[in-house]
């Protein structure tokens, strides 16, 4: 595949401004809507944004570094970067739809491609009920919360909350819960990417939760359904021999 037309994005920083303008002055930065690929500068966090917005063209992502985890990015270059392009891997992922049901009856629905994540809003925990494929799998997880991650958002927050780093040819899903109280050994579990979890809110107006989708959050909620979405394609672009399936085995192995 070959890059003609490079579009660039960057967050506000200083660092990642400073490369849109180098990097535009080299090699031309095209309007998103005629590029063949998005180069991103900055973050995770930008890389999520750009996937977000991005979302309905199936265009190839390629991120550079100029922020501060980067564990979506690549290292920061400024030459070659064609040549790099055009060896790049690219590692194509699938999103979570998330559908919630608030207590006012309402429906909201958005995509996720690290996470969705059902979280107590007061002090008080979560009861949460769980079905998996219409099937009731727990009747009562009492806890600050629970998510459901994506192999490529199974090292963020999931990672972070205990849940298990999947490969992304897995084909799994994680099931993590956050600070479970009871069943109080229960670490969750890893579900085929073809499951359909269904998180039932016990006492809901009693103990609020909250659900989040990535950066979109819906309060107040009574039901939410979470299902990946097959028809939506993912693009994203690593360096040879730093493919983003290689990114997650390394980070197994890190003290």
């Amino acid at each position: 595949m070959k890059f003609r037309k490079i579009a660039f994005v960057a967050t506000d920083v200083p660092e990642a401004q400073s490369a849109l303008r180098d990097l535009s002055d080299r090699y031309g930065n095209a309007d998103t809507e005629d590029a063949d690929v998005i180069v991103a500068l900055g973050g995770d966090g930008l890389m999520l944004q750009t996937l977000h917005t991005f979302m309905d063209r199936r265009i190839p992502i390629y991120g550079m570094n100029r922020g501060s985890v980067g564990f979506l990015m690549n290292e920061f270059q400024d030459n070659d970067l064609p040549e790099r392009l055009n060896a790049a891997e690219i590692t194509t992922l699938h999103p979570l739809r998330m559908e919630a049901t608030v207590a006012d009856g309402s429906k909201q629905s958005a995509l996720a491609i690290n996470e969705v994540s059902l979280l107590r809003e007061t002090y008080q925990a979560a009861k949460i009920r769980i079905h998996i494929d219409g099937k009731m799998r727990m009747d009562e997880l009492i806890c600050d919360g629970v998510l459901v991650a994506t192999p490529a958002g199974s090292t963020a927050y999931n990672f972070s909350a205990q849940g298990p780093i999947v490969p992304i040819g897995a084909e799994l899903l994680a099931l993590t819960p956050i600070s479970a109280f009871r069943p109080r050994r229960w670490r969750g579990a890893l579900l085929p990417h073809t499951a359909e979890v269904r998180f039932e809110i016990l006492e809901a107006g009693k103990r609020p939760v909250s659900c989040v989708a990535d950066h979109s959050e819906v309060r107040n909620v009574t039901d939410v359904h979470i299902s990946e979405e097959r028809s939506v394609e993912l693009l994203m672009m690593f360096d040879e021999g730093h493919s983003l399936d290689e990114r997650i085995l390394r980070e197994q192995f890190l003290p």
